[in-house]
């Protein structure tokens, strides 16, 4: 392949990428030299996970979010072709994970000559578990038809390469799309902005593919610049700035070995139950709320804290609101009384029990604590302030569990951390991202990484779990923008 524009930034993982297009015969013997057309250009694009070292679950809640882009990233190569057809393969960077192959009309998008609704799309995806995860890659074209009134005349093929753990909260969900929305973005002239950007794939993840996230992983993948923590206060997405870490501090993350799906039921049940809090407290306040056209779904007049858990205070919330919310709370008696949530992506089930009063706190709570840990962060001293940010940390770890989005692995990462503890380098660790399993985030002295391997073997002598650890970051897919490479025959 030979690059006609852009730069692979000396990124290796972009070099090996390339190489892998230069040899797919390798990768697919049954199409390897006819995937990609001898003479059409390719454009490549680049996005990288995310660890999420503060504000986590609660950026559904409008809280204050910190997170870094981490090295691991994930590749998207897109020739368009002249049939209106969409061919997918992802090649996996791991031994022993199923290469995947998808293929669709465009025209299964459009029904009397106007974009179909993303539920009848959704639900011919969750249908089939099998190519399920091509509603993240192929959701990109329903929602630029949608959002952006795109009209696609030609087909794409899309290669799809990743050394991204799935299931691991660093979000390779997120990196899959904005790959690919910024490849779709580059291939078909649709010009938009990285926050743009960061939304429209929000909108594949939650409208498509139908899993409940917020926006921070998105705005992460897309926005972020190698080495330092993108600010973004999620009301919805609003980035304020980025802080480079102190030279005396790096981050680590230490994946549990447990699968974690922002999809789940558990992240579903909190964040559903976060939003019924909400509207408890509308009726509490006396706020106007009305119902709308959709089942379980009301609108809350609110001037005062504009829609989000988040603008309330510690004090206030605990003074005059936590009283009247219920620790536990059935879905049929929620409906019963207050009718819906103000939440477009989740719903209330009635058979199921809500923890409701923990769930509306946590981005209370949360909220303050990253807003405490920034700045600190802007008014840096001296290392003797990382105990402090590591203990911001763990009051967030303690928080997520009693939501019920704990797990024994990352429980026990945790307390591995806590027991070597400062006297060894080691901060501060968290869950990250919706939990339930998942990675832990390490805050440590610079230097300090025969520290954490040693988190690492401990966890592997008490579990019999071997944990990977995640260190290093590069650059979000705007920073890293997009090549176009020509076949050399």
């Amino acid at each position: 392949m030979k690059i006609i524009s852009g730069s692979t930034q000396d990124l290796r993982d972009t070099a090996s990428f390339i190489e892998l297009l230069d040899r797919l015969p390798e990768y697919l013997p049954e199409k390897g030299t006819d995937f990609f057309a001898p003479h059409r250009e390719l454009v490549v694009t680049r996005a990288p996970g995310r660890l999420d070292l503060m504000g986590g679950i609660a950026d559904y809640s409008g809280s204050l979010v910190l997170e870094i882009p981490i090295e691991s990233a994930t590749h998207a190569a897109l020739q368009r072709q002249e049939n209106e057809t969409i061919e997918i393969i992802s090649i996996p960077a791991r031994p022993g994970v199923e290469q995947r192959c998808f293929e669709m009309a465009l025209a299964d998008f459009v029904k009397a000559s106007a974009p179909v609704e993303y539920a009848e799309v959704r639900e011919r995806f969750q249908a089939d578990a099998r190519s399920h995860w091509a509603a993240y890659v192929a959701g990109a074209f329903l929602v630029l038809m949608r959002e952006r009134g795109a009209i696609f005349k030609e087909g794409a093929r899309i290669l799809i390469g990743s050394d991204m753990p799935e299931g691991k909260g660093v979000s390779s969900s997120a990196a899959l799309e904005v790959s690919v929305m910024m490849a779709v973005a580059a291939a078909y002239g649709i010009e938009m902005s990285p926050q743009e950007m960061a939304f429209l794939c929000q909108s594949v993840e939650n409208l498509v593919a139908g899993a409940p996230c917020g926006v921070m992983d998105q705005m992460t993948s897309a926005c972020g610049e190698a080495d330092k923590l993108l600010a973004l206060l999620c009301q919805p997405g609003e980035m304020l700035g980025t802080i480079k870490l102190p030279a005396e501090l790096e981050v680590w993350g230490i994946d549990s070995g447990i699968r974690h799906a922002v999809g789940g039921a558990d992240y579903a049940r909190v964040r559903a139950a976060a939003f019924m809090g909400y509207r408890i407290i509308a009726e509490v306040a006396g706020l106007p709320v009305r119902e709308s056209e959709i089942e379980g779904v009301v609108q809350i007049d609110d001037p005062k804290w504009k829609g989000y858990l988040a603008n309330l205070t510690p004090r206030e919330f605990e003074s005059s609101y936590a009283p009247h919310l219920p620790s536990q709370m059935a879905g049929s008696e929620f409906l019963k009384r207050y009718k819906g949530i103000t939440d477009m992506v989740t719903s209330v089930k009635p058979e199921l029990e809500y923890p409701v009063r923990a769930a509306a706190r946590h981005p209370v709570y949360e909220h303050a604590r990253v807003q405490s840990f920034m700045e600190i962060l802007e008014r840096w001293q001296d290392i003797g302030q990382a105990e402090r940010l590591g203990e911001l940390m763990y009051q967030s770890h303690a928080s997520y569990s009693s939501c019920g989005l704990g797990s024994t692995g990352t429980d026990e990462l945790v307390r591995i951390v806590r027991e070597i503890g400062a006297a060894c380098g080691l901060y501060g660790a968290k869950i990250t991202g919706g939990g339930s399993g998942g990675t832990v985030a390490v805050l440590c002295r610079r230097g300090a990484g025969d520290s954490v391997k040693s988190v690492a073997e401990e966890y592997t002598r008490r579990t019999d779990l071997q944990p990977t650890l995640i260190v290093g970051s590069s650059p979000g897919a705007h920073r890293f923008g997009h090549l176009r490479l020509m076949k050399d025959n």
